[in-house]
């Protein structure tokens, strides 16, 4: 896998260099599969296991590039997005001359599906508040709220792992899935606590969860300036809302900033008055 620089406004893009270059758009569009994880697809080009990678782009602000693969899964790396968020501080960053577009929240839009609901909020900054609840001893009620900006998502949320029960990763290697999962890439664990290692936070499950959601949504086409807040969200509850958010197009408005603002200072920035049209 390797990330190669975009022009302004070409969005994040998968590229599948062993598929003749067939580019696959980071949006809501193109979802496919979603259950353990979040895949894309268009025409015949697949990409799957993409939200940690997306979490990093969008926690970094990186809003044009192009993800290049010579296989249909991005890497899992050590389970989190800490080490895509190394790599690309090593490579470093151009900004753009072009000002960055906002998805500036004017109303609550709100999704339910029996105990699991998912709703935004006006806010002016990004800001997640996540609950998860398991009949697990060690997670069975964890909600964390925390204002997104570069450096919280570098410290706070990068480095949290996915997580998976035992029974659960017997059960998809017996039908020849997460072949590749191992306690090296993700927190595993047993009917009473964690089979490998040690937590990286004492709430790291619910920290992964805001993980996914901001992976996820990046889905949407630009960052968000919102309060999200979910209740024993997942993958399919993400991207449903997401497409249910977009179709309600007078709940938010697309607003631009300066190109070095970040989304914890975007509103302040924000030309709100004037819709942008597409």
């Amino acid at each position: 896998m390797s990330l190669k620089p975009a022009r302004a406004g070409r969005g994040i893009r998968f590229r599948r260099a062993d598929l003749g270059g067939i580019e696959i758009p980071a949006t809501v569009d193109n979802v496919d599969r979603l259950h353990y994880a979040t895949a894309l697809s268009r025409d015949a080009g697949t990409v799957e296991t993409v939200e940690h990678l997306l979490a990093a782009l969008v926690g970094l602000g990186v809003d044009n590039v192009v993800v290049e693969l010579n296989q249909p899964e991005v890497p899992i790396m050590d389970g989190s997005a800490a080490s895509f968020v190394y790599l690309v501080h090593e490579a470093g960053l151009k900004r753009l001359t072009r000002p960055r577009r906002y998805l500036k929240v004017l109303r609550s839009v709100s999704l339910t599906r029996g105990e699991k609901s998912i709703a935004l909020y006006p806010s002016e900054y990004f800001k997640i508040t996540y609950t998860i609840s398991f009949d697990h001893p060690l997670l069975r009620h964890m909600t964390h709220t925390l204002r997104i900006t570069q450096e919280s998502f570098v410290d706070e949320i990068a480095p949290a792992r996915t997580f998976g029960f035992l029974k659960e990763v017997e059960m998809l290697r017996k039908k020849g899935l997460a072949l590749g999962g191992s306690l090296d890439n993700a927190v595993v664990l047993g009917e009473t606590g964690v089979l490998n290692n040690s937590l990286r936070f004492e709430d790291e499950f619910v920290r992964h969860k805001i993980l996914d959601a901001i992976g996820d949504l990046a889905l949407l086409g630009s960052p968000v300036i919102g309060h999200l807040v979910a209740h024993r969200g997942g993958h399919e509850l993400h991207a449903a809302f997401a497409e249910k958010f977009l179709q309600d197009t007078d709940a938010w408005q697309l607003v631009e900033s300066s190109a070095n603002a970040d989304v914890a200072g975007a509103a302040a920035q924000a030309k709100v008055p004037t819709p942008v049209v597409n």
